[in-house]
């Protein structure tokens, strides 16, 4: 099935009415039902058709989550929950109609345990003013997924970034979760603690859930300290076998580097013209270490020998502040840079991961796909983990074009599993890949059926994600 071919199944009109009008004695004016606030909450970033919810309700506290939710499970309505709408896989599509419950007001930070290193706080609030709240303590939260995404939507989507390679992933860095479930109880998963014997991992369990089990109402995250000192910087290479080779043998020696992001020659050409650099259009990484001063000049030059015995050029490196917010800013702004490659084109980007002694191969196989199907596809990557990305480019107006975009997405996945990765490292299932998650996991999609139907037996929450339940 096409990505593009997604429609709506089921609805039961009656119940959908009861439920609006239900909740407009309950909320007022926080319910919106007009067609461009119910399309906005059908935002996604990818291709696959919006599906609008029927309202959208602004929750502003856990009792709102829990009173929205009980109301629609009484009707059997859909409840599909929202950050920023910056996900890429059509998480906040509603195939069946329902509710989008809007979490953005619920951006508070509940507390934060300096000695513990560790904070709680709502769903709603974004990774940079959480930072930004958090500076005076001399913590921050790591986990940096380039768009200023929702807390509870990188928990919900089990969410990494350019840090991942130091600091983890979101799976690493949530402690504890409260939700409120299909039955409108709300439940902790986890106490503070930093490590726990007691019963199942729940809190894992709804980390990657993408809202299909519940609501998230308060996530409890692992902080860590400002590095007293931060380099860096650029290393052009001939080849992404070379760049790769230099990956490998950093992670290999036990270097800490924070950011090792891998560039083809495509990306880096995008990022020169629209960021107004001059790298040199060869594959790069880009690099940074975290630590104290001597220590990252230490990591700088470790990994400059590693670049030289690799084939790299000259590793320039910086710890002026500025240069390097320059330096990551053309990297967070790679999906703007590529769009200017083929002016008035659309773009799905798509993720896969490797192991990384198979990054090399697979991104070389990827090129090569990309040039014989004639699509215009630059390419970069968490190289520290084997994950990269891949933006085609297209004409959404040219059916055959779609066509083959897909095609080449489909044999993207399955060289991605036929090397022993996964079909998403970071974007998640949602509506776009779920064909290819039985690929992957086989028999195991069917006891995430199971998880499934005993905690949500009348598929209201975010239904239509991750899998089907026929």
């Amino acid at each position: 099935m096409a990505l593009a071919d997604i429609r709506s199944g089921a609805r039961d009109e009656t119940a959908i009415g009861e439920v609006l009008r239900t909740l407009r004695d309950r909320f007022g004016d926080r319910l919106q039902t007009g067609e461009a606030m119910r399309a906005q909450h059908a935002h996604t970033t990818t291709y696959i058709a919006g599906q609008l919810p029927d309202g959208v309700v602004f929750a502003e506290s856990a009792e709102d989550v829990r009173t929205v939710v009980q109301i629609a499970a009484a009707h059997r309505t859909p409840i599909i929950p929202f950050g920023v709408g910056s996900s890429l896989e059509g998480h906040v599509n509603a195939p069946n109609g329902g509710i989008s419950l809007d979490m953005s007001r619920m951006n508070r930070i509940i507390e934060v345990n300096p000695e513990d290193m560790d904070c709680t706080v709502e769903p709603g609030i974004t990774r940079e003013a959480l930072n930004a709240q958090l500076r005076d303590t001399g913590l921050f939260f790591p986990i940096d997924p380039g768009a200023n995404a929702s807390i509870g939507g990188m928990a919900s989507t089990r969410a990494s970034g350019t840090n991942a390679v130091r600091y983890g992933t979101m799976r690493d860095n949530v402690i504890a979760v409260t939700a409120v479930t299909a039955s409108g109880e709300e439940i902790r998963t986890a106490r503070r603690a930093r490590k726990s014997s007691a019963g199942y991992d729940l809190t894992r369990l709804f980390v990657g859930a993408e809202g299909t089990l519940g609501v998230i109402t308060s996530v409890t995250l692992r902080l860590a300290g400002i590095p007293q000192a931060v380099s860096g910087g650029v290393c052009a290479f001939k080849t992404i076998h070379d760049a790769c080779s230099a990956v490998i043998m950093t992670i290999q020696m036990g270097i800490p580097v924070a950011r090792i992001e891998l560039l083809d020659a495509l990306q880096i050409r995008a990022c020169n013209a629209y960021s107004g650099l001059n790298y040199p259009e060869t594959p790069a990484l880009f690099l940074e270490f975290h630590g104290t001063e001597a220590g990252v000049r230490e990591q700088a030059a470790l990994f400059a020998d590693i670049a030289e015995e690799c084939g790299g050029g000259t590793f320039s490196w910086e710890t002026d502040p500025e240069a390097r917010a320059r330096l990551w800013k053309a990297r967070h702004n790679a999906y703007w840079a590529a769009l200017q490659l083929r002016p008035g084109a659309g773009a799905v980007s798509t993720d896969v991961c490797v192991p990384i002694s198979k990054l090399a191969e697979c991104v070389e196989e990827t090129q090569r796909d990309i040039i014989e199907t004639g699509l215009i596809a630059p390419i970069v990557g968490h190289a520290g983990d084997g994950n990269f990305h891949v933006l085609v480019l297209m004409d959404m107006a040219d059916t055959l074009e779609i066509e083959r975009a897909e095609a080449f997405i489909g044999r993207l996945n399955a060289r991605a599993l036929a090397f022993d990765g996964t079909c998403t490292g970071e974007h998640g299932i949602g509506q776009g890949k779920m064909r290819y998650l039985p690929l992957e996991l086989g028999g195991s999609v069917d006891v995430m059926r199971a998880i499934k139907r005993s905690l949500d037996p009348h598929d209201i929450m975010n239904p239509g994600k991750i899998f089907d339940l026929t």
